[in-house]
């Protein structure tokens, strides 16, 4: 699986849907032409066009928006963030990096740090990855995709223990956030705690789509003494969970007091929990 592919995957059900496809796909912004033409007369709001284009996935469209807009209103550090994003959702990668790396010292340091932790996680390099996602976490700590993709590559390197705070912060910062409770109920998983994870996917009522993401990623990434202990269904049935606690499969402990466990089986308060 392409690492990038794996490092966003686990997301919103519409994200699934659209976050792993082809990067080169074309897409229709789906904003009316009216609305364009009277954005190009205001900085901001052309600006602000510019970000939903590339949330639908626009990324040609708004690179030629790019364009224009520094025509009309110059050039900025957020611009160029922008347009590094759509650099490198369009697939190329060398020039996005290089735009990124000019923006590490200044306000954008934080996207741009994010960035380049994409770029090193699409071309399978998870040392410069996570090197780069916690520079970008360092210079914006209350970023919960920051933090969650830290988290992430930390679950693919393998640093399970490493990997709970970051996504124990996301999921507090962003309760809300059904990415945020994605990972870390895959973060439970990989941890030997399916009980637990199983009440986060039951209460933050993840979609069918999602909830099948995790259980692929948490067969995928699971540890490979794990892998062959572990029973050919995905950690979702009552079973499958009973089976795996009267075996005292080893767990890595919980932060008192945090998110887990609003959801652990075993504290009184967690049927009341809702993330």
């Amino acid at each position: 699986m392409n690492t990038k592919t794996a490092l966003l995957s686990v997301m919103i059900a519409a994200s699934l849907a659209g976050c792993a496809g082809n990067r080169n796909a074309y897409r229709q912004p789906q904003i009316e032409p009216s609305l364009v033409e009277a954005a190009q007369d205001d900085r901001g709001m052309y600006l602000g066009l510019l970000k939903q284009m590339q949330a639908q996935g626009a990324h040609y469209a708004s690179l030629a928006h790019i364009d224009a807009f520094r025509q009309r209103f110059g050039d900025s550090p957020e611009l160029r963030i922008l347009q590094a994003n759509a650099l490198r959702e369009t697939g190329d990668a060398s020039q996005a990096s290089a735009i990124y790396r000019g923006l590490t010292k200044g306000t954008q340091a934080a996207p741009a740090w994010h960035g380049l932790g994409l770029v090193a996680a699409s071309s399978g390099d998870l040392d410069g990855a996570r090197l780069a996602l916690d520079n970008a976490v360092r210079a914006d700590p209350l970023n919960v995709a920051y933090l969650g993709d830290l988290g992430f590559a930390l679950l693919q390197a393998g640093q399970i223990e490493q990997a709970r705070a970051p996504l124990a912060k996301a999921a507090e910062l962003g309760p809300d956030n059904i990415r945020a409770i994605s990972n870390l109920a895959l973060w439970a998983m990989l941890s030997g705690q399916p009980a637990t994870a199983e009440s986060m996917i039951q209460r933050a009522n993840l979609p069918p789509p999602t909830r099948a993401e995790i259980y692929r990623l948490a067969q995928t990434l699971r540890p490979p003494v794990a892998a062959a202990n572990a029973t050919s269904a995905p950690l979702a049935t009552s079973t499958t969970v009973a089976a795996q606690q009267r075996s005292g499969t080893a767990t890595i402990s919980r932060p008192p007091g945090s998110m887990l466990d609003r959801f652990s089986p075993s504290t009184p308060t967690a049927q009341e929990a809702t993330p």
